[in-house]
């Protein structure tokens, strides 16, 4: 079978044993912010092993994208020194939540492996937990593995754990023989590269307490992994995963790009640059990027190291974007993204790519300077390793290969030394933040009779029991539950909703912000249970936000159309007052693209289009919807709620409220835009009657500049100015066409300010330029009279002085003083207001002769008055504080020159 039919019938097997498919979540868990990486199948099942969620089915099955390099899970340094460690790999696994355990868990997996995909029988060996009788039992009992393949191991082999506390559980491990003339039982778990584990069933029984007790689980889950290029590696009968039909396009793609064979030493340097460039890959499409810290950094390292390989086969341009091609061809059927994404994908690794090879070569430089210095050592210095990572950005790792490679040990230690130090500058130079939980509505009870309908608040609120209510613990606030809930509770990005709850005796709370099971309210007022109160939301919020949350869908379709397909949601605001969106991309948005996304959006308010929302649509059926989307790390259930903005323009699945029509929106305008990470952008915009307080706040800016300009300049803009914002303030913000005319007018009058300030600004540097040199000239007069009165060596002068810079700048004095000094050495304070500067002018004939060099000479006598500065050798400046000892560091010069000329 080739790579897709094996993956397909692991699928196919365990849907006919009743399992949902469910499909592979992002490589970057968006949801969970204890992962850099999805690294296991488990993980968007997270949420229901901790009692915290669940699902519409007890049984699921699904092959998983997983990255393991950096964190916990880290295979990174193992990647090309054998034939099956990973960056990326894919990991199919099967699933009960509740439902079935340990028997059918390994009865299913014998069936799989030695009747569908025929493994002999006697190549395989089963470990089990030491204490874990049952598991025994159903090997020897329920399958026909022989008795003497079945071992027991302890705690590091065998037993799964998530993390330090939470749901635990013993494993039973399949292992495989590949050896030629047959395996020991001591070759189990050694280590042995051709004795490999190639399933682990996970038995979830325990929950692990903070004091290291195990308790019971009330439900037992199991979780399966099987690495997927281990196991088309033992059904295709190769030595390495890197030989199958997962690898071996892309080996074949480096080896026509490079001009290298596949053998000897450029084995594991190919292998490694098909393995990275399969994670990056993938990792791209899935959002990351890379950069100098978190998963971006680990991005950074795999395609630094892929680099450097590429080097070690003897080629030197950006190679691992070409490579990207290759992977979308091989795995765009089953994961669909690399294929969106794929030229989004390369440009982001090309650029990567030739910003480390502008730096690489230097780097090389000094990590060869450092290593040829070595005499009677085989440790290459950490505080060099250091600067090789903060200077040339070499990750540690890619330096302990190289060093590697000369028989070199890096020296760890130091380089964290190193590296702490970095960390304590960073941390003194900001201010730590702490909050405290207020867990108070955990003490609420009734919470699980709530009926949350955020879609059914009105304008006269809704007449609702009071189920429960508590102070908060942090005092002044007041915790209520409520069997009918209006109020939107903050997700997807949008904002809670606020408003009021009015009492039985005609009281108002007011309601500040609100969860899916209870409301928060200022104020001390007990509400009893069964007390009948009406809650109602403040709508003209509320349809300021819907009008912001509903742009927020145009304004992601319209950026994918002018960007380009790798355009996806990544964060977002929807608030009253303004909209935030965040994006993957690698570019500054030009200006003529923010009016091309204003225009398609505002073209699509403009035809007033019917917003239509569907709810509980079967999720089969909602993801048939054309270019329907979904975000990225989002968990749905089997019915969703989407909502339609035009079917052949914008379909997103969304709980949020929206606007009734698109013309309810308002005009649309992209108020900021700028980078928040490397490859992802951010813009601001506002709708409706926020673009009249943008309007406002874009006037003030204009009258502040205003102020300072003389009257010559501003007497045209004094009149207008009020006119516009009389207008601004009078008009209807969802009149369109007037809106946008007094945008038009208040972009072109912002214009001309600026314009009028720089012509301004530019006329004043002009005239403080003519002053300036009228100065220098004064001052040139100055130094004509010291130069007169200077003592003399032979025919040179040695001059010393004072002169008051007043407006004159210290270049222009400089070449004033270099000009006049025909013969000779000299320095010269310019007095300022509360500091003063050195000049040191050197005559070329003495710089030949006599070796003198004003930047020394500067750089010497600044640092007796508490300053410091340099230069060219005929002539140079420094800036210096102490003048109470001005004069004898004059003299002093004087003296020391005049005996170097003598």
């Amino acid at each position: 079978m080739n790579s897709g039919e094996i993956r397909k019938s692991f699928l196919d097997f365990f849907a006919g044993k009743g399992h949902t498919i469910v499909p592979s979540s992002p490589v970057v868990p968006y949801d969970d912010p204890t992962l850099l990486f999805t690294n296991a199948g488990m993980n968007q099942f997270k949420d229901v092993f901790l009692g915290k969620g669940a699902r519409e089915y007890s049984r699921a099955a699904d092959t998983q994208k997983c990255i393991r390099a950096g964190g916990k899970h880290n295979d990174l340094e193992e990647v090309g020194m054998d034939g099956y460690h990973h960056t990326f790999f894919e990991m199919l696994g099967n699933w009960s939540f509740g439902d079935y355990y340990k028997k059918e868990a390994i009865e299913w997996a014998w069936d799989l492996l030695t009747n569908v995909w025929k493994l002999p029988k006697d190549r395989l060996w089963a470990t089990v937990f030491e204490t874990d009788d049952e598991a025994w039992e159903i090997w020897r009992n329920n399958t026909d593995i022989h008795h003497d393949h079945i071992l027991r191991f302890g705690e590091k082999d065998n037993f799964w754990e998530m993390g330090d506390t939470g749901p635990c559980g013993p494993c039973s491990e399949i292992h495989i023989d590949l050896t030629v003339n047959g395996c020991r039982p001591e070759d189990v778990n050694s280590g042995h590269e051709e004795v490999i584990e190639i399933w682990n069933l996970v038995f979830i029984q325990y929950n692990r307490k903070k004091d290291g007790e195990l308790d019971t689980l009330p439900r037992k889950h199991v979780d399966t992994g099987m690495g997927f290029e281990r196991i088309v590696r033992v059904l295709q009968g190769r030595r390495s995963n890197y030989e199958t039909d997962i690898f071996f396009p892309l080996i074949e793609k480096i080896v026509s790009i490079t001009g290298k064979k596949y053998e000897g030493d450029n084995v594991s340097s190919m292998n490694a640059i098909a393995d990275h460039s399969r994670a990056l890959t993938f990792a791209i499409a899935d959002g990351a990027v890379p950069s100098n810290e978190g998963r971006g950094y680990v991005l950074r390292r795999i395609l630094r190291r892929a680099s450097r390989l590429a080097r070690k086969l003897d080629y030197s341009e950006p190679m691992i974007f070409q490579l990207s091609d290759t992977i979308a061809g091989l795995f765009g059927d089953v994961f669909p993204e690399v294929v969106q994404k794929n030229d989004f994908v390369k440009e982001i690794i090309m650029a990567e790519e030739e910003n480390f090879h502008r730096t690489l070569d230097r780097g090389i430089s000094l990590f060869t300077e450092v290593c040829d210095s070595l005499k009677d050592t085989k440790i290459f210095p950490g505080k060099e390793a250091f600067k090789l990572y903060d200077t040339f950005g070499f990750p540690l790792d890619l330096t302990e290969v190289m060093a590697r490679e000369r028989g070199l040990k890096v020296d760890v230690l130091r380089f964290d030394e190193e590296m702490e130090k970095q960390r304590n500058r960073a941390k003194s130079a900001r201010k730590e933040h702490t909050a405290e939980v207020d867990l108070s509505f955990e003490k609420l009870s009734g919470t699980d009779q709530v009926l949350y309908n955020p879609y059914s608040a009105t304008e006269s609120g809704v007449r609702t029991e009071v189920l429960d209510s508590h102070a908060s613990s942090s005092g002044g606030e007041l915790v209520i539950a409520v069997r009918s809930n209006p109020f939107y509770s903050e997700s997807g990005g949008q904002v809670s909703d606020t408003g009021e709850i009015i009492t039985p005796d005609g009281g108002s709370l007011k309601v500040i912000a609100s969860a899916k099971s209870y409301i928060v309210a200022e104020g001390t007022h007990q509400l009893k249970s069964g007390e009948m109160v009406t809650a109602k939301v403040d709508m003209n919020r509320r349809h300021a936000v819907e009008r912001n949350h509903s742009a927020t869908h145009l304004v992601h379709e319209a950026l994918k159309r002018v960007l380009g397909n790798h355009v996806k949601q990544v964060g977002s605001l929807v608030s009253d007052e303004y909209l935030r969106f965040d994006f993957p991309h690698f570019h500054k948005l030009e200006t003529a693209q923010i009016r091309d996304i204003e225009a398609l959006v505002n073209s699509k308010i403009m035809e007033s289009i019917p917003v239509q929302t569907l709810v509980d649509v079967p999720i089969e059926e909602a993801n048939r919807i054309p270019n329907v989307k979904q975000l990225f790390g989002e968990k749905y259930g089997s019915k969703v709620r989407v909502v339609i903005i035009d079917e052949n323009f914008s379909a997103e699945f969304c709980g949020g409220t929206h606007v009734n029509k698109s013309a309810d929106i308002g005009l649309f305008k992209i108020t900021r835009e700028e980078s928040i990470a490397a490859g992802t952008r951010r813009i601001f915009a506002r709708t409706g009657a926020g673009i009249l307080n943008h309007l406002n706040e874009k006037l003030a800016e204009s009258e502040r500049l205003l102020a300072e300009l003389p009257e010559k300049y501003s007497a045209k803009y004094s009149a207008i100015l009020p006119e516009l914002r009389q207008k601004i303030n009078t008009s209807n913000p969802y009149d369109l066409k007037l809106m946008m005319s007094l945008l038009n007018n208040q972009e072109q009058s912002a214009g001309e300010i600026a314009e009028a300030r720089e012509k301004y600004l530019e006329e004043k540097k002009a005239v403080e330029k003519q002053l300036a040199a009228a100065k220098a000239r004064e001052i040139g007069e100055e130094i004509d009279g010291l130069i007169a009165r200077s003592p003399k060596a032979g025919s040179h002068s040695v001059v010393t002085g004072k002169v008051d810079a007043g407006n004159a700048g210290i270049k222009e004095i400089s070449e004033e003083f270099r000009k006049r000094l025909k013969n000779g050495v000299g320095l010269l304070a310019a007095m300022g207001e509360g500091k003063f500067n050195l000049i040191c002018a050197v005559s070329d004939e003495l710089v030949k002769e006599k070796g003198l060099n004003a930047g020394k000479l500067v750089a010497d006598a600044a640092k007796q008055l508490g300053g410091g500065g340099g230069g060219k050798p005929n002539l140079a400046t420094a800036g210096a504080r102490d003048a109470d000892k001005l004069d004898p560091v004059l003299s002093e010069f004087s003296k020391t020159i005049l005996q170097i000329l003598s």
